[in-house]
């Protein structure tokens, strides 16, 4: 099956200089660079589902995209302002992703990317254990998928660093438990900086650190049939002043490229985009023709 790529568009507002605040440039830059994808950080000051709040809306900015001659690959949901695993109610969270259902259903998206929203610190500041934190995320992540399901949307938990649940046997147990639930929408999104974070160094993990003799790899193949989505960036080893993965441009980091995308490619991920996924990397400008460069030279070798 043959690739499209996409790119983030978060990656043109945080730690930018001059931020990408208009929607309609990112687009336009996009399309002519040919990518024949955006993935939608629904949040301000872009598209999201609060401030693009009607059919009427939703159509013009459906159209907006088509017309440049691009799909959304996905929409990576804002719920940071919710709560998930320090709390026991977890409805005001489902309640903030009905509404991107919603807007992801309007907008014809079928992943929607979500995350367990609360940093790694929560669990030492609160005395969480462990499991308390697994089971608020398996009960809310059951939540979300039956929702997104009903709509035939699929729903991406992205595993990394900054955020609970990140150890490897963690996160394969995680999807496991959700999808047990009779959720076959709900999977992972394999981050390629992010995996290599968790499997290799096993960075901000709590009590005793799990990695994996084969490190990224094996942690691909542990997942494989449960990807729902997947994103494409280097990784040199290091944490950014964010407390998670660096997100470091194609060939100035770690990650073997060469055997990544022939695994990814018999991993069932059940859509055709690479997403290139910039985030927190400044001046992204500077280096997205360059992503999608090492991007297509991938797909010819092995997804042509």
């Amino acid at each position: 099956m043959k690739r499209k790529l996409s790119i983030g568009t978060w990656a043109y507002i945080f730690n930018q200089e001059t931020p990408t605040n208009d929607f309609h440039v990112i687009v336009h830059k996009l399309s002519d660079l040919g990518y024949e994808g955006v993935e939608l950080g629904g949040f301000n000051p872009h598209p999201g589902p609060d401030t693009c709040d009607t059919r009427e809306k939703r159509q013009a900015l459906r159209k907006l995209v088509a017309d440049h001659g691009l799909e959304f690959s996905a929409l990576a949901a804002d719920l940071w302002s919710q709560k998930l695993i320090s709390v026991e109610d977890s409805g005001p969270f489902i309640a903030a992703f009905a509404k991107n259902v919603f807007f992801a259903e309007d907008l014809g998206i079928k992943t929607i990317r979500v995350d367990t929203v609360e940093p790694i610190t929560v669990m030492k500041e609160k005395k969480l254990e462990p499991k308390v934190v697994f089971e608020r995320a398996v009960k809310a992540f059951d939540l979300c998928s039956k929702l997104a399901g009903s709509r035939g949307i699929n729903i991406c938990w992205e595993f990394e660093p900054g955020f609970p649940i990140n150890k490897p046997s963690e996160i394969v147990a995680l999807v496991d438990a959700v999808r047990g639930l009779g959720n076959p929408n709900f999977g992972v999104l394999f981050d390629t900086c992010h995996a290599y974070m968790c499997a290799v160094v096993g960075a901000n993990q709590v009590g005793e650190k799990e990695t994996l003799p084969g490190g990224d790899m094996e942690l691909l193949q542990k997942l494989k049939g449960k990807i729902t989505h997947v994103h494409l960036i280097d990784s040199d080893g290091s944490l950014n002043e964010h407390n998670t993965s660096t997100h470091n441009p194609f060939g100035t980091g770690k990650l073997n490229f060469d055997k990544l995308a022939p695994a990814l490619m018999e991993c069932g991920v059940p859509n055709d985009w690479w997403c290139v996924d910039l985030c927190f990397w400044p001046n992204a400008w500077d280096v997205t023709a360059d992503s999608k460069r090492f991007l297509d030279k991938l797909r010819q070798k092995y997804a042509a």
